[in-house]
């Protein structure tokens, strides 16, 4: 492999991620990112691309595409992505490693940086 991945995906994920792009004319995957919001703090964004950046990072799963936004890379460093459908929700899941709680409602959460240092080195290790 040798690439530095800000992050993992499940096969559930990719699959998903494959469905969406299939049924979106010009869509070449999706991008993760957060916002400030909810009751804890952050949400996660998931948005459709068409016109990747090169700014983002870029995440490639059996044909499954995800960028994921450079302002969010340190808070996701170490995130695997998983798509789950339960009874109560549909949608991606994300276990983050950098987040220290999360709402009752699981739509928000409390995400502390990773470190630059660790990072810089994890992408400089894989280059």
């Amino acid at each position: 492999m040798g690439r530095f991945q800000v992050m993992t995906m499940t096969d559930a994920a990719a699959a998903r991620v494959r469905e969406i792009v299939e049924t979106r004319e010009g869509a070449r995957g999706i991008r993760v990112g957060i916002k400030k919001g909810g009751c804890a703090g952050m949400e996660y964004t998931v948005d459709l691309v068409t016109e990747p950046s090169p700014k983002d990072d870029h995440i490639e799963r059996d044909g499954a595409h995800v960028y994921v936004a450079p302002e969010a890379a340190l808070f996701l460093l170490g995130t695997e992505m998983d798509f789950e459908v339960t009874k109560i929700r549909t949608g991606f899941t994300f276990r983050n490693p950098n987040q220290s709680s999360a709402c009752g409602c699981g739509e928000s959460v409390e995400l502390k940086p990773a470190d630059l240092k660790a990072l810089a080195e994890a992408r400089a290790g894989a280059a």
